[in-house]
């Protein structure tokens, strides 16, 4: 980084839990986006390969909001558990940074208490005072958002079972995979063919990023609004996608249609994963509601959306075979 100027900045924050708990929502990669509100979808490119002294390594795609984008990159991440540290650094940058790296630390400052600090190291592309004013306000605003709910959910650590919920639907399609996957894709076409989808704009702005803004029908008639960013990947069969304005009774929901062929057809699965917003329970569900009362809810309403797609999909993917 010769010649380019430096850019570091520091946020802590204390926690009301203690260090061990942090840390291991830290290393919680498949749930990141269950976690931090900036992170869409991570995946792990290869398994740890390095196993020594200092930690685990390993190697993460990550997709992500900054500022209101859908951006990208390869981190390598190494683990050091002994002293509670976990490095970061990017190689397939997010642009316009031209590096970015840093680290996680947290440290006990009781049984009970802790002190979690995120440092970030970057610089940007070509030195630009554009992209470098850009970056340190992401950076910065991100970072906050992101220790602001860690620490709600770490607050919580010995309740999180209560609170978390995940589950899957499944059917079978005799069809192309193909023909399923499109179906999810096209979401734009939803209101045609189900009738809980009242209407759906969709903003592309690069292919299989898909920023999408849905009204759906609730059983009690009342219309309500969701955002969500989903990615499409093709040749897997797969679409993820993360609610940014989730449902009522939701603070946070991820999830993924797949359909995986075999010698006899496609399977095709819905998976969901929520955190309760527990405020919302006693308005929602009335006087007296408890968290049992609104994971049965929360169940049956995705599950019931999740057949009624599915059973769509089959439809859809199987007529278009018959008329082949």
């Amino acid at each position: 980084m010769s010649g380019e100027r430096v850019r570091r900045l520091s946020h802590t924050i204390e926690v009301d839990a203690p260090a061990g708990v942090v840390y291991t929502l830290l290393l919680s990669r498949e749930r990141r986006p269950l976690y931090f509100p900036s992170n869409v979808h991570v995946e792990q490119v290869d398994f740890p390969d390095v196993h020594d002294f200092s930690g685990a390594r390993e190697r993460l795609r990550v997709w992500a909001l900054a500022g209101g984008e859908v951006k990208s990159w390869t981190s390598d991440w190494v683990s050091d558990p002994a002293r509670r540290l976990l490095f970061f650094r990017q190689d397939r940058i997010m642009e316009p940074a031209q590096s970015m790296g840093g680290n996680f630390s947290v440290q006990p400052i009781g049984p009970d208490r802790c002190r979690l600090t995120v440092d970030h190291e970057f610089t940007s592309r070509d030195d630009s005072p554009e992209g470098m004013a850009w970056l340190e306000w992401n950076v910065a605003a991100v970072t906050r958002s992101d220790l602001k709910n860690l620490r709600f959910l770490a607050e919580r650590w010995a309740r999180l079972d209560e609170l978390m919920l995940s589950f899957e639907e499944t059917l079978r399609i005799e069809a192309p995979a193909e023909l399923v996957h499109g179906f999810f894709y096209d979401v734009e076409s939803w209101p045609k063919f189900l009738p809980h989808v009242r209407r759906v704009e969709l903003n592309e702005p690069q292919a299989g990023v898909q920023q999408v803004s849905m009204d759906l029908a609730e059983a009690d008639g009342t219309v309500q609004n969701i955002t969500s960013v989903r990615l499409c990947f093709p040749h897997a069969g797969r679409t993820v996608f993360k609610e940014t304005t989730p449902r009522k009774l939701l603070a946070a929901h991820c999830g993924e249609w797949s359909a995986v062929s075999d010698d006899h057809g496609v399977t095709v699965t819905s998976k969901h994963h929520v955190f309760l917003r527990e405020t919302d329970v006693e308005t929602v569900l009335g006087p007296g509601a408890t968290l049992e009362d609104a994971r049965r809810r929360v169940r049956a309403e995705l599950g019931d959306e999740s057949r009624r797609t599915l059973c769509q999909a089959r439809a859809h993917a199987e007529s278009a075979v018959r008329m082949l």
